[in-house]
């Protein structure tokens, strides 16, 4: 993993990067992969999409469940204020090496029982916006649109990953995970979840707290501790946020901060989820709590609307 982590910097870190030679590198790891751009009246990003079938996958015509990965962020560069990789495109950076990692485990044999399937987008030259305690950085098309083509309705479960540094409420080295959210109810972790979290990041499990407002639509007015949840307000689905994290406020924006082994980290915890979740010996959330949850307050869905 650290290698496809280090290959990943590599190819993010420049200039010229582009949708299809993100597609390349991927197809030379084994992975199936495509790229298109996303475009509207704010301007355009190279989305990527990556399939990994699994040998009684969806795809295939079988029932074994299909993890969705999205490495979430605004930009991987903000050109021409900061040269360089910045801290927010670390979700990129984990979603393709962990995309190339399973894709090589699988063309050596080591076939998952269910398809994966990760979304993310290369944007070099992203805006910077304002935000407290530090900036973020912007996407160069609406985050609608954005959303939208990151979710598959083939996705039984998702994890979502994201850089999560600019704030004072998670910090500590390597990364963290959120509870599980669905359809607006935030669930405590599985100790399956918990599990892999142990074995991968090596320490006890740290979960990033967070508020009912982090789980919101974006462009609601609220503050929101950064992207990573807002897949969860256009599925119904169980999504899990995989927070890269820092013991330090640093923005969105900074160069020079990534920690290679830490993202491999999050890219084994992916890779393990993967595995397990797949084959139907992982659950993402407590099945019987939601149902409590609702029977007893009711639907929380009205949290995943836009007002």
């Amino acid at each position: 993993m650290l290698k496809k982590i280090l290959e990943a910097t590599e190819l993010l870190n420049c200039a010229d990067v582009s949708g299809e030679k993100v597609v390349h590198w991927l197809r030379d790891a084994g992975a199936t992969a495509e790229h298109k751009i996303l475009k509207d009246e704010s301007g355009s990003t190279d989305f990527i999409k990556v399939t990994i079938p699994g040998h009684q996958g969806q795809l295939s015509g079988g029932t074994a469940p299909t993890l969705g990965v999205i490495g979430r962020l605004g930009g991987i560069g903000c050109r021409p204020n900061r040269l360089g990789l910045v801290s927010d495109g670390d979700g990129a950076v984990v979603a393709i090496a962990a995309a190339a990692f399973l894709a090589h485990m699988r063309n050596h044999g080591d076939i998952l029982p269910g398809d994966v399937l990760v979304r993310t987008h290369i944007s070099p030259n992203s805006p910077i916006i304002p935000h407290e305690p530090a900036a973020f950085v912007d996407l160069p098309i609406d985050r609608e649109t954005l959303i939208r083509a990151e979710i598959d309705s083939t996705m039984n479960g998702i994890l979502s990953i994201d850089s999560t540094r600019a704030n004072r409420i998670a910090k500590q080295t390597g990364f963290g995970i959120t509870g599980t959210i669905k359809e607006g109810v935030i669930l405590r972790p599985t100790n399956g979840v918990l599990d892999i979290y142990e074995r991968t990041a090596g320490q006890t499990p740290f979960v990033v707290p967070i508020f009912t407002q982090d789980i919101t639509p974006p462009g609601n007015g609220l503050h929101h501790i950064n992207s990573l949840l807002q897949p969860a307000t256009v599925t119904s689905v169980p999504v899990i946020g995989v927070a890269l994290l820092s013991p330090i406020v640093t923005g969105g924006a900074s160069t020079g901060v990534v920690k290679e082994t830490e993202l491999s980290a999050a890219g084994h915890f992916v890779a393990e989820v993967a595995k397990e979740f797949t084959a139907g010996t992982l659950d993402l959330y407590h099945h019987d709590e939601f149902e409590l949850f609702v029977n007893l307050y009711g639907s929380m869905k009205q949290l995943q609307e836009q007002r």
